[in-house]
This record gives structure tokens, C-alpha cells and sequence, in this order.
């Protein structure tokens, strides 16, 4: 009945095949939306499960659900909610090797993630493959909404030309659920825009919006050259340093070997706190500087809040020749439970 969709609109909606980056937050408040309007192949992209404390802003989910994959959950919701829609799922991590060819299957592409570094990677590979990028990003109660790579415009490096790998996800930083579900809606109304044709699409612009006094603004910014890689640099860029995750239970028999080194790179203040026998606490953002004080002849289990940022240290580390490191899945609120039960 809306004039500037009609008919003809509906059917784009039909032809349209969209990839959703990431099924957390901002995924759960995206994709039910674009299922609903229609869009006739969705992709959805993430190798994590559900934890419980990912419901109160992962609103798809159940609380049976908890231990599933996400991705698994995210099509068996948006099914129930439009089953006749094609929705394809990649549970696995996105990286250098797997982001082309399977961008280039898409006609948009959702960044629904936290994590900056996959960030640089969706937008670098959006320009390869020449693929419009819907930006989300939600900081505790302020978010940002803007699209990458419309139609030859400006791109996320464009905005942010240096990538700062040190700041917080929505797990170690905190986030009301809200913010999440109102920035996916915000990324899902561009997505919809982008497909009919209709409207202002963000593209140069970044729209920034608070909760909590419910401002809004839009500042504009332009392009800037950016020199495009070839597909073998783009895939030695990102596969160069791949950190290796292990489990906690896995390690506990080492935590009194004194060739093993715990590194918690949360913030100082952050909770909750353990104490290990041979454990040092470096911030990821000093890290780099104070990189002497660790000793590269140990094994160094790396753990942060949720696993987020260990990963980035330990790839740091691999860089600096450091060679065994190992990110501690789950981070400390992993680790808090099973000391709990071993009772150390």
C-alpha cells in the first residue's frame, strides 16, 4: 500500500539476497526485520553458541537454547517467522580465506559484529567484491549507524583510517540491550532502503544516537584514497596471524607449572578477580609497550573478559615473535565458574 514500495518494491525485496554478519545482538534485532519485509535470501554468519548472558539483549534466543549455535537458532526463529524466505548459515569464523567468496554471493552485507579487526576485514572485503557494508556499532548506551561502500562512497576506513583493536565489546564493556535492538533496527531500515530505492541511504554520513537523553546526530565525511588489495594480499593480511583458543579445563593441571605464564589483559578495575600462581595483568592497550615483562620461553594462556580480547593479544604476541600463546575461550567468566567447582 506505500506508495514508494508497491508491487515493484515487494518484488525487489524478493530478489534480494542480504549476509548478516554476526548473530548477537545487533543480528537478533536485524534479522527478524528483513525476514518480515520479505528479503528473499538471507545469509546469517557467526561461529559462536549462546550463552546466558547473551538473552537480555539476543532477544531471538531462549534460555533453553543456551550451548546451541546461534546461527542454528537465528533460522529456526526467522523460518517460523517467514517461512518463505532462503536462509543460508555459515557457522563458521569469518576470515581472510572465506569472506570473498562468500560476500560475492551476496547483494548486501550486514556488519552485525562487535570486534573491530573484523570490521577492517568486512570493509576491506566489501571493496574487493564491491559490496555495499551496513554498519552497526553500540558502545554501553550511545550507537553509530552509517553504510560503507554505496555506490563507490566513502568506507569505514574512510571514517577510521586506523584500526584500533583495544576497545571494548559489548561483553567486556557492558551494554544495556536497547541500545543494541534500536541500532539493529536503525542498520535494517538502511538495508531496506538500500533494496528499494528509496529514501537517504547513510552513505558519508554516520548517524550517532543516545538512549539516554535520545539525541541524535549526523556528521558527514568524505572519501579518501584507499588503495584496494589484491585477493592474495587480502587473504596474507588476514590469515597471517590466526590465535589459537583452548579451554580453561584444559589447562587447570598447569596452573602451578612454573613454565606457564596467565596474562590477563583486562583493565585494571574490571571484574571479576582471580589470583593464579604465576599470573601478570597487562592491559591489551599497554601491552605492545610493555611487552618486555613477559618472558617468551613460556607457554602464555591469555584470558580476558569473554575471550575477545585475549585473541587480539595473542595475535599481538605472534607478531613479536612470541610463539606460545594461546587465547582462554570464555575469558574469566569462564574460568570464575571452574575454579568454583574445582574449588581453587
Amino acid at each position: 500500500m506505500l506508495p514508494e514500495i508497491g508491487e515493484e518494491g515487494q518484488q525487489k525485496l524478493a530478489d534480494s539476497k542480504v549476509l548478516v554478519i554476526g548473530a548477537g545482538g545487533l543480528g537478533a534485532a536485524v534479522l527478524p526485520y528483513l525476514a518480515a519485509a520479505g528479503v528473499g535470501e538471507i545469509g546469517i554468519a557467526d561461529d559462536d553458541a549462546i550463552e546466558i548472558s547473551n538473552l537480555h539483549r539476543q532477544v531471538i534466543y531462549k534460555s533453553s537454547a543456551v550451548g546451541k549455535l546461534k546461527v542454528e537458532q537465528a533460522k529456526l526463529m526467522i523460518s517460523e517467522l517467514n517461512p518463505l524466505i532462503k536462509i543460508n548459515t555459515v557457522s563458521e569464523k569469518l576470515s581472510g580465506k572465506n569472506a570473498i567468496s562468500l560476500f560475492e554471493k551476496y547483494d548486501i552485507i550486514v556488519d552485525a559484529t562487535d570486534s573491530i579487526s573484523i570490521k577492517y576485514l568486512i570493509n576491506d572485503a566489501c571493496l574487493f567484491t564491491n559490496k555495499p557494508m551496513v554498519y552497526g556499532s553500540v558502545f554501553r548506551f550511545q550507537g553509530q549507524v552509517s553504510v560503507f561502500n554505496y555506490q563507490n562512497g566513502p568506507t569505514y576506513r574512510c571514517l577510521y583510517p586506523d584500526q584500533n583493536n583495544t576497545a571494548l565489546n559489548c561483553e567486556d564493556a557492558g551494554v544495556i540491550g536497547i541500545s543494541v535492538g534500536i541500532i539493529g533496527m536503525f542498520q535494517a531500515n538502511e538495508v531496506l532502503k538500500i533494496i528499494l530505492g528509496t529514501g537517504e541511504v547513510l552513505s558519508g554520513k554516520i548517524l550517532v544516537y543516545n538512549i539516554l537523553n535520545n539525541e541524535q546526530q549526523k556528521y558527514d565525511f568524505e572519501k579518501s584514497d584507499i588503495q584496494l588489495l589484491s585477493r592474495e594480499a587480502f587473504e596474507q593480511k588476514y590469515n597471517k596471524w590466526e590465535a589459537e583458543e583452548v579451554k580453561f579445563e584444559s589447562v587447570l593441571e598447569e596452573i602451578n607449572n612454573d613454565g606457564v605464564l596467565f596474562l590477563d589483559v583486562r583493565n585494571i578495575d574490571e571484574l571479576p578477580k582471580i589470583s593464579l600462581k604465576n599470573q601478570i595483568q597487562i592491559p591489551l592497550m599497554h601491552l605492545e609497550n610493555e611487552i618486555e615483562k613477559l618472558d617468551e620461553n613460556k607457554i602464555i594462556y591469555i584470558f580476558c573478559q569473554s575471550g575477545i580480547r585475549s585473541k587480539i593479544a595473542a595475535e599481538l604476541l605472534q607478531q613479536h615473535q612470541f610463539k606460545n600463546v594461546k587465547s582462554i575461550a570464555g575469558g574469566i567468566l569462564a574460568m570464575k565458574q571452574l575454579l568454583k567447582e574445582e574449588k581453587i
